[in-house]
């Protein structure tokens, strides 16, 4: 059977993109790679590419915006983490979110992956993002 190779893309589901893609490219520093509008069914897709095009990240906004805020406790996405190189990296993000007043969690040692450290934020619609560190490495 052939095996899964990597994640093409990750597609998340947005209220508004024109507020969470300036948000995405200026805390993440993610690059607007392309842009899809449908007048027809009022779909409208943004995909944004890390700098060395490593991943995707699509941001989607449906015609029906009207959602509760994210909420993890309900079935489908949790969450998504990103990963860095090194405890100094994950020192850098935290002062990069700090620069940008995005609020979040001090990185700690993460309870699930013994060795590793986390950062903890949300993007404007809620969802919980992450940026992970193996420390132990």
């Amino acid at each position: 059977m052939p095996r899964l190779k990597s994640v093409h893309h990750l597609a998340l589901t947005v209220t508004d993109v024109d507020r969470s893609v300036p948000w995405y490219v200026r805390v993440l520093a993610l690059e607007e790679a392309t842009r899809r509008e449908d007048p027809e069914t009022g779909l409208r897709k943004v995909v944004l590419k890390s700098a060395d095009h490593g991943f995707s990240l699509v941001l989607v906004q449906h015609p029906d915006t009207e959602r509760p805020w994210f909420d993890e406790r309900r079935t489908g996405l949790d969450h998504v983490a990103f990963c860095v190189g090194s405890r100094e990296e994950l020192e850098g993000w935290e002062r990069r979110l700090a620069e940008h007043g995005v609020t979040y969690s001090a990185a700690k040692a993460s309870r699930t992956l013994p060795g590793s450290e986390v950062v903890v934020f949300r993007d404007p619609d809620g969802i919980q993002l992450e940026v992970w560190a193996d420390t132990d490495s």
